[in-house]
């Protein structure tokens, strides 16, 4: 059975999904450039795919104007699907700044990122945490959602614990409806 598929496009801020391991601090980095278009490309998937790099920072770093940046890309972009990939401390924020700025609320947006680097690490769940976004922009109402750990949330009930040691010990989102 054949679908109709919808072009994506991927912005891209860099985070955890988008970093490498950096000896000399003895943590992950993000990358000067991101490693995502290729990897996507190498999918050979179906959809038409599109690519913006806003910025490659770890999410904690984002200033007001990348979270401007983000809207703007998105209000720009001629893809009613939209995926962008980020790190985990702060996509609640984002997508609730995004969920309060944009004006076009005409399409499908999931932000996503992952716990360990896509390249350079196995397991790592980013590979999943993108197919599982790119296989639910397909089906998803305008709206939009995080997406990770194999579920979406809208962004007022997306639960991070504030504790780090908590939240690195479950090592996954949670909603606050299961609280």
């Amino acid at each position: 059975m054949s679908k109709k598929t919808f072009p994506i496009n991927f912005i891209i801020t860099g985070g955890t999904i988008d970093s490498h391991y950096e000896g000399s601090v003895d943590t992950v980095v993000p990358r000067k450039k991101s490693i995502i278009p290729k990897y996507i490309k190498s999918l050979q998937l179906y959809q038409e795919i599109e690519f913006s790099e806003i910025c490659m920072k770890d999410s904690r770093d984002l200033t007001k104007q990348d979270l401007q940046n983000i809207c703007v890309a998105v209000e720009k972009s001629r893809c009613k699907k939209i995926i962008i990939t980020h790190g985990t401390y702060t996509m609640p924020d984002t997508a609730k700044f995004l969920q309060k700025n944009l004006k076009d609320k005409e399409k499908v947006i999931i932000i996503t990122g992952a716990m360990i680097p896509l390249e350079g690490f196995s397991p790592t769940d980013a590979s999943f945490n993108l197919g599982f976004a790119i296989a639910k922009s397909q089906d998803l109402g305008n709206g939009i959602y995080v997406c990770m750990n194999g579920e979406m949330f809208l962004p007022d009930e997306i639960y991070i614990p504030q504790q780090k040691v908590e939240f690195i010990k479950e090592g996954r989102f949670t909603s606050i409806k299961e609280k």
